[in-house]
């Protein structure tokens, strides 16, 4: 009786790993995910900028020469 209570918590223990184990690694992947998003988004707006800015010279500059 008492080594059935002294072995109850840490088989208890035991079995919850895998389910937790697999909630922390699925969380993980989820902050990882959404970092990456963000990431991604800041890279994909920086290079809408730069391509806005270069193209307006580029334009203008065409244009002159076009008629100059």
């Amino acid at each position: 009786m008492v080594v059935t209570h002294l072995l109850r918590r840490p088989l208890a223990a035991v079995r919850r790993w895998p389910v937790e184990s697999q909630q922390r690694s699925r969380r993980n992947a989820m902050v990882a995910s959404t970092a990456l998003a963000q990431r991604r988004a800041e890279l994909d707006e920086v290079e809408e900028f730069l391509a806005a800015v270069v193209r307006t010279p580029v334009a203008e500059a065409a244009a002159q020469a076009a008629h100059g």
